[in-house]
C-alpha cells in the first residue's frame, strides 16, 4: 500500500461459549485512512472490533501500530491510542455534556487534537446543551457526544460501530461530516455500519464480512460495479 499501517489483523479467531464467531479474520487500516466493515447483521463485525479492543478474547494477531496488542486489557489498548466507540453510545447519563467530554481526557493538560471549544465548534448542537445530562439527549446527540468524547483522548485510530444506526438523516449526515473531519487530521477510522451509501462515501477501502470470515475487499468504485457480491453478502 506504500502507506503507513496502523492496524493489521491477521487471522484472527473468537469464540463465543463453543460458538466460532470469527474464523480467520484478515484485513489492515492505513494511518488517515477510513476503512468499512460491511456485511449483513450476526456475521462477526461488531465481534471483529470488540476482539480488537480487548472485549472477547483473541486467537491471532493485532498489531496496532507495529506492537502486538492481542489479549492486552482493553484499558492498556485504549492508553496506546486505540478509541471505541460501542454501538450502545454508553453515555454517562447523570452528568452533562461538557462532564463527558472531560472524562474522555486522557491527562488533565490539553495537548491533542481535539478541545472542548472546538468540538463545540463543530456542534453547536451540543454547545447549547453543554450543561444538561447526557440521559436528556436525543438519540443522535448522545452518538454525536459519544464519538466527541472518544476523541478527546486524542486517538491515533478509532473503531465505530454502527455509529448511524436509528438515526434521523440529517444527524447521519453530521455523523458522517464528522468522520471525514477526523479522518483528514490524520486519524485513522475503522468504520462498522449498516448503510451502505454512508461507506460508499466517505471510505477509500470496503472489507465485506460473511460467516465470520472476509469475503470481500476492495474500493467503493469497485463495489459499485460488483452486483453480485452486493447481492450475495449485503442485500436483504
Amino acid at each position: 500500500m506504500g502507506e503507513v499501517v496502523m492496524l493489521e489483523v491477521n487471522d484472527l479467531n473468537a469464540w463465543y461459549g463453543k460458538s466460532h464467531v470469527l474464523q480467520g479474520v484478515t484485513f489492515q487500516v492505513a494511518e488517515g485512512e477510513i476503512v468499512s466493515l460491511l456485511g449483513r447483521n450476526g456475521v462477526g463485525r461488531s465481534t471483529t472490533v470488540k476482539t480488537i479492543m480487548g472485549e472477547v478474547e483473541p486467537q491471532g494477531s493485532i498489531l496496532f501500530k507495529g506492537e502486538q496488542i492481542a489479549g492486552r486489557k482493553s484499558y492498556e489498548i485504549a492508553r496506546r491510542g486505540l478509541g471505541y466507540v460501542p454501538e450502545n453510545r454508553e453515555v454517562f447519563p447523570t452528568l452533562t455534556v461538557r462532564q463527558n467530554l472531560l472524562l474522555g481526557m486522557k491527562s488533565t493538560t490539553p495537548s491533542g487534537r481535539w478541545s472542548i471549544e472546538e468540538v463545540f465548534a463543530m456542534f453547536p448542537l451540543l454547545a447549547e446543551r453543554a450543561d444538561v445530562p447526557g440521559g436528556a439527549l436525543s438519540g443522535g446527540e448522545q452518538q454525536l457526544l459519544s464519538m466527541c468524547r472518544t476523541l478527546m483522548g486524542d486517538p491515533d485510530m478509532v473503531m465505530i460501530d454502527e455509529p448511524t444506526e436509528g438515526l434521523a438523516p440529517k444527524i447521519v449526515e453530521q455523523v458522517g461530516n464528522l468522520l471525514t473531519e477526523i479522518a483528514g487530521r490524520g486519524v485513522s477510522i475503522l468504520l462498522v455500519e449498516q448503510k451502505l451509501n454512508i461507506a460508499m462515501r466517505i471510505s477509500k477501502r470496503l472489507y465485506i464480512m460473511g460467516h465470520g470470515q472476509v469475503v470481500w475487499e476492495g474500493t467503493p468504485e469497485s463495489l459499485n460495479e460488483a452486483g453480485d457480491v452486493r447481492a450475495e453478502w449485503l442485500e436483504v
